[in-house]
């Protein structure tokens, strides 16, 4: 048997990526990718969330922690903390150290970060677009609203 590369290794695992199989290093990515702050961060980042006096809306740009904080309402300092280094690890931000007085850090999307980035902004966008007719069926949902059952498939004509 021949002895593979290490490069060929990871090439060979990277076609057995199925994030159906529980062991799959994907389902580690995805939990990472499908938490609320992750989605915020990167909208933040790629400047899709809402804009101060003065800011670039829609162009993507570094931002210190404490802008950040201030712009995900709600997050708490250990969360943040927690999704930044997450987010750093997984190579889609990178985190900046300006020897200043005191030290400045910045957190910007990389690449990677980018690409995720506009993945999630039509995420949102959807969200945003169908959020009435979600709460519509909540609403129906929590009032005990007898279920909709969907017809039978047809099978395909043969005209």
């Amino acid at each position: 048997m021949p002895t593979m590369t290490a490069a060929q290794q990871r090439e060979l695992a990277k076609q057995d990526y199925d994030a159906f199989y529980a062991d799959c290093p994907s389902r580690r990515l995805l939990d990472r990718i499908s938490g609320k702050w992750v989605a915020l961060v990167l909208a933040a980042l790629g400047s899709d969330g809402p804009h101060s006096a003065g800011a670039c809306a829609g162009e993507p740009r570094a931002m210190r922690y404490s802008e950040l904080s201030r712009r995900l309402s709600g997050v708490s300092q250990k969360m943040l903390t927690q999704t930044l280094r997450g987010l750093e690890a997984d190579g889609l931000l990178t985190r900046t150290i300006t020897p200043t007085v005191p030290v400045t850090v910045t957190y910007e999307l990389t690449a990677l970060g980018l690409s995720l980035q506009e993945v999630m902004r039509g995420i949102k966008f959807w969200a945003e677009a169908h959020m009435d007719e979600v709460l519509s069926h909540r609403e129906q949902f929590e009032r005990g609203a007898p279920e909709t059952v969907s017809p039978a498939p047809r099978a395909p004509s043969s005209e």
